[in-house]
């Protein structure tokens, strides 16, 4: 299993990182070529904030060269579990959603809460701290920005995580919580997965006062899927086949 983290400027994802090899026995996986793109994405007046921090453990983790390494590596050792915090494009994203024992979560916060949390550790580096203004700037850039914004990759995590609390030790309650390395999350089980096919089997209801979908299994096997509406051949609800939508 991977999971790959992603999220906005000093939100929490080094730490959400290191309580998974802490306390999930998850190991570091780290692209080389992550620090140029990291560098382009924070301004040089705020130089540490998460990813510089990060740096000071890279000797114990594996460093990659590119993405297509870091995939190689994964497959052939699946059933171990990785954790990794440099995607920063949807490129790199499309290729690791190739594998299925992958999952993207992503880590966010109030800006005035990650700016403190930059102000205290540029501070605790004896490294000038940026201005809510500049940092403001900086976060803007790192989100919106036209060819390196990570606000698409970040819409696509199939976990988001809000770490609003003060203390690490709320963080760490939360993803206890969570149960990140549930398997499950990867696949579901067949409930999950019936029930969604009846959910999407009601995406195709013309019913105008409700949407209801549902699938037929027998011994694992679907048998059939349908959703409300009028009878063939007649009118869709939409269309007034039925008095109750004129």
């Amino acid at each position: 299993m991977l999971i790959g983290i992603c999220g906005s400027i000093s939100a929490g994802k080094q730490s959400v990182a290191a309580y998974l090899v802490e306390q999930q026995s998850f190991s570091r996986l780290h692209v080389a070529s992550a620090e140029s793109k990291t560098g382009s994405a924070l301004s040089a007046s705020s130089p540490i904030c998460e990813s510089t921090l990060d740096s000071v453990h890279k000797s114990e983790q594996k460093v990659f060269g590119k993405v297509e390494e870091l995939v190689d590596f994964i497959t052939k050792r699946w059933q171990q579990r990785w954790v990794t915090t440099d995607i920063w494009s949807e490129d790199m994203l499309e290729k690791l959603l190739r594998r299925p024992s992958f999952l993207l979560v992503s880590v966010d916060a109030p800006l005035s809460l990650r700016w403190q949390r930059c102000r205290a550790r540029c501070m605790a580096a004896d490294q000038p701290a940026p201005t809510l203004e500049a940092f403001v700037q900086q976060n803007d850039d790192h989100l919106y920005h036209e060819h390196s914004g990570l606000t698409q990759l970040i819409d696509r995590a199939e976990v988001r995580l809000v770490n609003s609390g003060l203390r690490l030790d709320q963080l760490h309650r939360t993803l206890a919580d969570l149960d990140l390395p549930n398997e499950q999350r990867l696949r579901p089980n067949w409930d999950q997965y019936f029930m969604q096919l009846a959910s999407l089997a009601a995406q195709r209801s013309n019913c105008m006062k409700r949407r209801v979908g549902c699938v037929l299994v027998r011994e694992k096997r679907v048998i059939s899927t349908g959703y409300n509406g009028t009878p063939r051949n007649l009118k869709n609800c939409n269309e007034g086949g039925c008095k109750r939508s004129i």
